[in-house]
């Protein structure tokens, strides 16, 4: 990130801000009150208002102005679009570990294939049964099992 290209650190003092969003310091002011905007703090506790804080002040201003919301209104919408945004942090993380999980799944299935293909005896009827090698080397047998009479 260049420098200068931080929208969040606090570079304007109240009076710029309210001149950029078009409003009086008073209402800057009125608005930090009500907690729809918290400006950074100086060292010496003047307000510093960064670019995001006065693109939100601009948003502030059209929701009363031209939707006519008051400011519980424009709190509520702030509320619940903070709200939205985190149920979609949870979903693109949920969705990320389904996918996850599906891997895992598709890799546990081609692995389970795998062994019952080494695993399959053929069928023989009763009476007979295939006896394992001795060795590993040598090849399975197959006997005939008679019962005594």
């Amino acid at each position: 990130m260049a420098l200068g290209d931080d929208t969040s650190r606090g570079v304007y003092m109240i009076s710029v801000a309210a001149e950029l969003a078009g409003m009086h310091p008073q209402t800057l002011r009125i608005y930090e009150t009500r907690g729809l905007i918290c400006p950074q703090r100086s060292a010496k506790n003047t307000r510093l208002y960064s670019r995001d804080d006065v693109q939100r002040l601009q948003r502030i201003q059209e929701l009363t102005t031209e939707l006519g919301m008051n400011l519980a209104g424009v709190q509520r919408v702030f509320e619940l679009e903070q709200e939205l945004e985190r149920m979609r942090r949870r979903l693109r993380n949920l969705e990320h570990q389904a996918e996850r999980v599906h891997a895992e799944l598709a890799a546990e299935v081609d692995r389970v294939r795998r062994s019952f293909k080494a695993e399959l005896v053929p069928y023989q009827p009763p009476g007979t049964a295939l006896v394992g090698p001795a060795r590993r080397d040598d090849p399975a047998v197959r006997v005939r099992i008679s019962r005594p009479r």
